[in-house]
């Protein structure tokens, strides 16, 4: 079994328990980059996928909270090289699929073979690049799926009915949808229409279908949940981390 396919096997089992799937996000390295491992434990033991912020200097998807945890991360050293160094020092990478979330320079400065390998061999499933549209992945794509991961296509409100049927093809592990035209870290109500995208994704798409950007309290997940696969939580647990709460404590409270 590939690792892309133990990540969507792992998402499913969650819909099929009659939940939705948890993904989580921490932004690697913050807020204090000793402490990274025994975070992602903890994450790893309440959640059903854990996506790892890689830091970068100009996040554009991104909102406040995880422009702040990048540049911290990036004050502290915190780089694509030293993620894969500490995820291969864990002791049981396989347990909770690991995918990476990371704009493409950082990608292209390892090197896509080298770094396919080396993500593959620590755990690492599936990745996730906001900033590589689907007719430049080309590249990239053949390099991961030789070593077994593959790429998370990311589909938004905006996105015309054919093109996203392309990207729910093109996917691999799920397909990542966008609740918002905009950038992580939102609050407030969730957008008029979401659960009508959200179910059109889910009748196109061959994957589970999880949706993330602006989901942080237990109503918004089982609201989400009932029209997706999925939900995947960011910059909230980003907030929990920097306040020292307990993230486990933090992630059992979205799912009560």
């Amino acid at each position: 079994m590939h690792a892309h396919e133990r990540l969507a096997d792992r998402l499913r089992a969650a819909r099929n328990e009659g939940r939705p799937a948890l993904v989580a996000f921490l932004t690697a390295g913050y807020p204090d980059p000793a402490r990274f491992i025994e975070h992602l434990d903890a994450v790893c033991a309440h959640a059903d996928a854990v996506e790892i912020g890689v830091p970068f200097t100009d996040p554009m998807a991104d909102g406040m909270t995880i422009q702040r945890a990048s540049q911290g991360a990036l004050a502290n050293g915190v780089s694509l090289r030293w993620i894969l160094d500490r995820l291969g020092e864990r002791h049981d990478p396989d347990a909770t699929p690991l995918l990476l979330m990371s704009y493409l320079n950082p990608l292209l400065a390892y090197g896509y073979e080298a770094l396919a390998a080396r993500a593959a061999a620590v755990g690492v499933c599936a990745f996730i690049v906001p900033d590589l549209p689907l007719e430049e992945s080309a590249p990239f794509t053949a390099a991961v799926e030789r070593a077994g991961t593959g790429l998370v296509q990311m589909v938004t409100p905006a996105t015309p009915p054919e093109r996203a049927r392309r990207l729910c093809e093109a996917s691999r592990g799920f397909v990542y949808a966008v609740t918002v035209t905009g950038i992580t870290g939102g609050g407030g109500a969730l957008p008029a229409g979401l659960a009508e995208y959200l179910e059109r994704l889910r009748g196109v798409s061959p994957l589970p279908v999880c949706a993330g950007f602006g989901i942080r309290e237990a109503a918004q997940v089982r609201a989400v949940g009932a029209h997706a696969d999925g939900v995947i939580v960011g910059s909230a647990l980003v907030e929990a981390l920097e306040r020292g709460d307990d993230p486990a404590a933090f992630l059992q409270g979205l799912l009560a």
